[in-house]
């Protein structure tokens, strides 16, 4: 395990003291509220997990109660400590609205947000730490304030044909692929596609002029140093109606135009990672997109680690995980890589789904951080922050210090969720069997055990439902991995195994034992032998 450098104390001397005390090293990290402070000392080895922001609910440095992106810049090294290699960035575009889909200018920073020279310092203290740094790209739509379509309601101008305006034939009353009207009303009576909301028009990607526009975003933050992109409703721009759902040609056209996107931002930045929201609710589905994009967000694997942690039974969802990589892996070979994940910023919080309850969520993080790829964390959620819908409430203010009035503190929006002072980084930093360190140490695991990040899975016979497990295998280690998801010690025969899982390498909780070829395992722990 490396050895780690405490962090400048910035809650009280008296109270970190104390904390310090009873800290085991791996647990020891610094508080992380208040001014930006030392970076601690890393080892080279990268975790592969990548965390995800909302700027305006991270952290306010001018006071107005919005976050912003120097925001982000002061909590770096928090990032840093916690282990991860990267960082997405919601839209961080002007637009209208709060939660920034609806984009009105695309080389621009929300000035809420703050200036282009906050990015891009941003960029640059980032990387001196090791942290990549992608933005969202949302690009299937623009802002119903965008200067484009406004011009484009004049038959006469040349952005007129950069958006789909119904004709006499067009069905009005069609579906749109994501659930609601497809065709929205203008005040002269003409309609326009927008599938997401009246305040999202789509745009026409037949028109080489918009594919043009779009490359040119692109290689614009390829150029300012961003490492990649998080593209929104990858899949829907072509896929725009309900009746379109299955059908091969839309997602070829989907498929060749992101295929064009990657050529464009890749002459400028050869390494740029593209990650996918790409919906889908099987790894069939999702299959075709590894050869296209970097890593594909894993929507139905979500699904499956939630249902295992709640019900407490593991199922087939070994069985399910090998099947889904030896899908991607026949799509794309090792061309994409798996972007497992349990919630982000359009479903309810994951502690949420799981009632609150500590060991199931334990266990839950531990799964997803024991599986090969580049896992996400949605910002809070180490610190079992809960929301529910709508979608606001599942994007509140991160909660830094115990008081929600400290400094720096966002406070746009006031808490539903209502979690207690003991939910913020400043109490969990001080309490060695926290969420938040647990996280800390899962994270540790993957830069110590090249496995867990590289490996190729292999289903392995646990003989007990309560508990999941697989083998994990690359050219430096094979690992057997076990999840107990159940609030009673279980029990798991390692038989022929035994000879080659020999010893306990890492355990997420005092007390599992190996002896004579049988392991036993505490309640909700997690065990990797080796």
């Amino acid at each position: 395990m490396p050895r780690r450098v405490l962090l400048a104390a910035l809650v009280a001397a008296t109270a970190l003291a104390s904390a310090c005390s009873v800290m085991p090293p791996h647990a020891k990290h610094a508080a992380a509220s208040g001014a930006a402070t030392p970076a601690p000392t890393r080892d080279a080895a990268s975790s592969g997990v990548y965390y995800e922001i909302f700027v305006r609910s991270w952290y306010d440095t001018n006071g107005d109660g919005i976050g912003d992106l120097n925001g982000v810049t002061a909590k770096l090294d928090y990032l840093q400590s916690l282990g991860v290699s990267g960082i997405w960035l919601m839209p961080i575009n002007p637009s209208p609205s709060y939660h920034g889909y609806d984009v009105t200018d695309y080389e621009a920073i929300n000035p809420q947000y703050g200036t282009m020279a906050d990015f891009e310092r941003l960029l640059r203290e980032a990387h001196q730490r090791g942290i990549k740094v992608i933005i969202d790209l949302v690009i299937n739509h623009t802002s119903n304030q965008h200067p484009w379509f406004l011009a484009a309601q004049n038959p006469r101008d040349p952005h007129h044909d950069w958006y789909s305006l119904a004709t006499p034939s067009t069905d009005l009353a069609q579906h749109s692929a994501a659930g609601d009207r497809a065709w929205q009303p203008l005040p002269d009576g003409r309609h326009y596609l927008g599938i997401f909301s009246p305040g999202m028009p789509d745009l026409n990607y037949d028109n080489p002029a918009v594919r043009q526009a779009m490359v040119d975003v692109g290689r614009f933050w390829s150029r300012k140093g961003v490492d990649g992109f998080r593209l929104d409703a990858a899949r829907h721009i072509y896929l725009d109606f309900k009746s379109q759902e299955g059908d091969r040609s839309v997602l070829d056209k989907n498929q060749a135009w992101w295929k064009q996107f990657m050529r464009g931002v890749r002459q400028v930045n050869p390494t740029s990672y593209v990650v996918g929201e790409v919906t889908e609710s099987t790894p069939e589905a999702l299959a075709p997109w590894f050869g296209t994009l970097s890593a594909v967000f894993d929507f139905p694997l979500a699904t499956r680690l939630i249902d295992a942690a709640r019900s407490g039974e593991a199922g087939d969802l070994a069985t399910f995980l090998q099947q889904a990589q030896g899908a991607f892996d026949a799509a794309a070979g090792k061309a994409g890589v798996d972007a497992p994940f349990l919630s982000n910023h359009d479903q309810n919080r994951v502690m949420s789904q799981l009632d609150g309850q500590a060991g199931p969520m334990r266990v839950a993080a531990a799964m997803l951080l024991t599986l090969p790829g580049h896992p996400y964390v949605y910002y809070g959620e180490e610190l079992g922050m809960r929301g529910v819908k709508p979608d606001p409430d599942l994007r509140e203010p991160m909660r830094w210090e115990r008081s929600t009035r400290a400094s720096g503190e966002a406070s746009w929006k006031a808490s539903t969720a209502r979690d207690g002072a003991e939910v913020s980084v400043q109490a969990e930093l001080a309490d060695p069997s926290s969420l938040l360190n647990h996280y800390r140490s899962l994270i540790d695991w993957r830069r110590e055990i090249s496995a867990l990040r590289d490996g190729t899975l292999h289903t392995w016979p646990a003989g007990n439902g309560h508990v999941a497990a697989w083998r994990l295998d690359d050219a430096d280690s094979h690992v057997l991995v076990l999840h107990n998801l159940s609030a009673q010690p279980q029990r798991v025969a390692l038989g022929a195994s035994a000879a080659t899982f020999s010893t306990v390498a890492r355990q997420t909780a005092a007390g599992a034992t190996l002896a004579d070829g049988q392991l036993t395992l505490p309640p909700y722990a997690s065990v990797i032998l080796r």
